[in-house]
Parts: C-alpha cells; sequence; structure tokens
C-alpha cells in the first residue's frame, strides 16, 4: 500500500483546513495509463483504495493503487508557493 511521509501528510492537512470542501486528496491515472494526477477531492470514487495516514487521507484509484503499492509519496511546497510531490521505493 502507498506511504506517505510526514512532508506530505503536512501538506495534506493544511489543504483539508484551508479548503473545508477537500476531504483529501485524489490519485488517478491517466488515459495514457503510465502517467498519474494529484487532484483535491471531497470523497473517494467508487472503487478507490483511502490510505489515511496521521489525520492525512489520500484516495488511489485502482489501476494507480497497483502501479504505487511500494512506493512512498514525498512532498513540499516550493518558493512560489506550488505543492510538488515525488515518488520513491519503500525500505
Amino acid at each position: 500500500m502507498l506511504a506517505l511521509t510526514e512532508n506530505v501528510t503536512e501538506i495534506v492537512k493544511k489543504l483539508e483546513e484551508e479548503v473545508p470542501a477537500i476531504s483529501g486528496l485524489r490519485i488517478a491515472t491517466e488515459p495514457d495509463g503510465q502517467s498519474l494526477s494529484v487532484s483535491p477531492a471531497d470523497q473517494a470514487a467508487p472503487g478507490d483504495q483511502v490510505v489515511e495516514q496521521d489525520g492525512a487521507t489520500i484516495y488511489v484509484d485502482e489501476a494507480a493503487a497497483v502501479l504505487l503499492d511500494d512506493k512512498i509519496l514525498d512532498g513540499g511546497v516550493d518558493a512560489e508557493g506550488n505543492i510538488e510531490f515525488a515518488l520513491g521505493q519503500q525500505a
């Protein structure tokens, strides 16, 4: 199952606080089957895997869950305030 770093849990919790309509982030596969998108979400879509860690919620669609099963999601905020995500291999 996808794991989250402390950086990502803090980013997600802050988004949830700032935008009450958001209950988490959703990771979904793009139509090409290889690319992933991350977007705010108010709930899981049917078939989504729900990852809850340290108060943060990530919804992962079925195809993305297979790709991310052994990954860890990290993130940060750049100088302009843009959120950036990165994937790594779980230890």
